[in-house]
């Protein structure tokens, strides 16, 4: 039986090994292991237990002395001993002796002088499904010369013992930068796989002059790049997705010096009330060849209820790019982004909907990473709570934030790229701001328009403010405008510029002049 190696990582006497099967043959493994079931479009579904998105707190990066100055430690990056790494490792390789192991052997990084060559080794087919369909796959040129660079190893049947192992759960997710090796089990969830790949790139393409990025990308017709930074549920994908542009990719890119790049090879989207009218592209993925995890499903039917959350709010669907339209193949555009446009949904009502960034304020608001949620259930300004997640991509950046902000200033200067912050979320009136609004906000920012418009500093926040654009009614486009109660528009301004200060305190390795450009509180 030929193993493909897997000798290297111990793993010996497996039942069966398979390699780089298509996705109609891993569906068939699938089904016939019992992993899931077929939806009335044809997608493999499956459920994925008490793990139902990423288990934070279980992420450990295994502490040697080659990596130890590189990674900012602290609660997203903790520490584990190599000894009781490999004491973990030892034990899913041993757990995974006799099983049938599947193999997809596959690249990160559409552009090929940084693409880092993957290794997937899953006890499931459904798991191995996936990641050959998110990351981006071999030629057959390329399958019979292949050498990994990383391994990851994805075995969710194997549970630890926290007291014996020194973990927090029966899961984990250890990485380790000085073997090029990602250890993950106990967790089904498939999303582990993808930002191990994305946490291993967040580490090597620094080194390599490359700006690693959690953000969407497009590419307009005349060649043309934007990126889109943003949280869940701020409109990343939704505006990255235009009929007018290229879609390069809705996750995880690399700014090079000459390219902007996808990393993967596919799409990991929220299901969640998904309807056809709302997000055409996403519904219409969802066919042969995709995995849906956590959807209930009608048993007989099979007919989904996208709406219905028992199983999970974060239901999601992995497909490979090629199933939405109007996609760059390729992965990447040959230029690099002129237009970089960051993201939030301000529940406070007091940023202005669109405004321009200067160097500084771009890498504060960059490390900021804020959006913010309202309490319960009733959508308005009383009682949002601000949400600060470091460079858009807190739980998978391993270096200090000062290093991805330094790239992020460098690579804006050297392409005199605009930066805007687009705030998604509401206003004074109470009401989000319609997505036509926004829409045209964003076109002009793409095409340059919005550059002819008068622009006036906003005083709490200091950014740059238009006060027209085409299709956007005027008074919008200052927060204030929108409120009646002037005296409860300059609190909200107070309690959301006191956040942004406090959460700043932590980066202590951020200029003075970066500092000095966040809200004046």
């Amino acid at each position: 039986m030929e193993t493909y190696g897997l000798e290297k990582m111990g793993i010996i006497n497996a039942k069966a090994v398979y390699r780089n099967l298509t996705p109609a043959q891993l569906t068939e493994h699938a089904l016939r292991r019992g992993e899931g079931t077929l939806s009335n479009t044809g997608a493999l579904v499956v459920k994925t237990g008490k793990y139902t998105g990423r288990s934070a707190n279980d992420k450990f990066i295994v502490d040697t002395p080659s990596v130890h100055d590189d990674i900012a430690w602290g609660k997203v990056n903790r520490p584990i001993d190599k000894a009781r790494y490999e004491a973990i490792k030892a034990k899913v390789v041993a757990y995974l002796q006799g099983k049938e192991v599947f193999i997809f052997d596959g690249f990160a990084g559409a552009d090929p002088k940084y693409t880092k060559a993957f290794r997937i080794i899953n006890e499931l087919a459904s798991q191995n499904l996936f990641i050959h369909q998110l990351l981006r796959r071999p030629s057959a040129e390329q399958l019979a010369n292949f050498k990994e660079d990383y391994t990851i190893i994805a075995a969710p049947g194997f549970k630890c013992i926290p007291e014996i192992d020194g973990t927090r759960s029966e899961a984990a997710i250890l990485v380790n930068y000085e073997d090029h090796e990602v250890v993950i089990c106990g967790t089904q969830y498939a999303g582990e796989i993808k930002k191990s790949v994305f946490s291993v790139m967040n580490f090597v393409l620094p080194k390599m002059g490359v700006f690693p990025m959690h953000c969407s990308a497009n590419i307009g017709k005349n060649g043309d790049s934007a990126v889109f930074f943003g949280l869940s549920g701020t409109g990343k994908t939704t505006l990255s997705a235009d009929p007018n542009r290229m879609l390069i990719g809705d996750d995880e890119h690399g700014w090079a010096d000459d390219s902007v790049f996808n990393f993967e090879g596919g799409c990991y989207a929220k299901c969640i009330n998904l309807s056809p009218e709302g997000e055409p592209e996403i519904y219409n993925a969802i066919k042969f060849g995709s995995l849906v995890e956590n959807v209930v499903m009608d048993p007989e039917t099979r007919e989904f209820d996208f709406d219905d959350d028992s199983l999970a709010v974060n239901s999601r669907v992995g497909y490979p790019v090629e199933y939405i339209p109007n996609a760059e193949l390729s992965g990447m555009s040959p230029s690099v982004p002129k237009t970089v446009i960051f993201l939030t949904a301000d529940a406070y009502g007091v940023l202005p909907p669109i405004s321009k960034l200067n160097k500084n304020q771009a890498m504060y608001y960059f490390v900021s990473g804020f959006t913010s949620k309202v309490a319960g259930t009733e959508i308005g300004i009383t009682e949002p709570v601000p949400t600060f997640s470091t460079c858009f991509g807190e739980p998978f950046l391993p270096l200090d934030p000062s290093v991805y902000a330094s790239m992020l200033a460098d690579k804006v200067e050297k392409s005199g790229a605009n930066v805007y912050l687009v705030n998604t979320g509401w206003n004074g009136t109470g009401k989000r701001m319609k997505l036509s609004y926004t829409r045209a906000m964003v076109t002009a920012a793409l095409t340059g328009e919005i550059e002819k418009s008068q622009f006036v500093t906003d005083p709490v926040f200091g950014v740059q403010v238009p006060t027209a654009i085409e299709g956007v009614p005027s008074e919008l486009l200052i927060p204030e405008n929108t409120w009646e109660d002037k005296a409860a528009y300059k609190a909200s301004c107070k309690k959301l510029a006191d956040s942004f200060v406090e959460n700043f305190k932590k980066y202590t390795h951020m200029s003075d002049e970066v500092v000095a450009a966040g809200p004046k509180a």
